[in-house]
């Protein structure tokens, strides 16, 4: 594919949607810097912003078929997800930095807004509860201070697995 030739975003999608590698690198090549230099702003660090990317261009692939052209364009679809992909990552990061400091029951709190059951045994207790597969990712997330990416690695999952169990904790906690 010569990276000068621009194509319709009918055709982008379609190339998507038939997980075609082209596309892939379409994207890549015409869209990755526009998106990385948002995630850049955001997140303030050039390697955690080049992880960003790359999981934001997995998030496009794997969720094309959510895009609606009567909603806007394809670009402005991308970049909300590299966007908000970019401010969930600061935000987490933030409470994880945060979290030691804060007292216990303040912890516990808002480890119950996020729909855990909490007790008095401390945070760790919550998950044991969960089943297995959910268990693994939320300590690893949330104890352990791993990204989503670097669990889905470490466990040898797609990463929208690791997205859906740990939704799925957190709302089954």
């Amino acid at each position: 594919m010569a990276h000068r030739k621009t194509l319709p975003e009918k055709e982008l999608i379609a190339l998507f949607v038939a997980r075609d590698i082209r596309g892939l690198e379409y994207l890549y090549d015409h869209y990755g810097a526009g998106l990385y230099g948002v995630i850049l702003r955001i997140v303030g660090n050039q390697t955690q912003a080049e992880e960003l990317l790359q999981e934001s261009f997995l998030r496009i692939w794997e969720r094309v078929q959510h895009y609606d052209p009567a909603k806007g364009r394809l670009f402005t679809w991308m970049l909300n997800i590299a966007r908000n992909l970019a401010i969930e990552t600061v935000r987490a990061l933030e409470f994880r930095n945060q979290a030691p400091h804060l007292p216990s029951d303040m912890v516990m709190q808002t480890a119950a807004m996020m729909g855990l059951k909490t007790d008095t045994n401390g945070m760790r207790h919550i998950t044991e509860s969960f089943e297995r597969d959910y268990r693994e990712i939320i300590d690893l997330l949330y104890f352990d201070g791993h990204t989503q990416a670097e669990v889905a690695s470490e466990l040898k999952i797609p990463l929208g697995t690791v997205t859906t169990r740990s939704r799925a904790a957190r709302r089954t906690g």
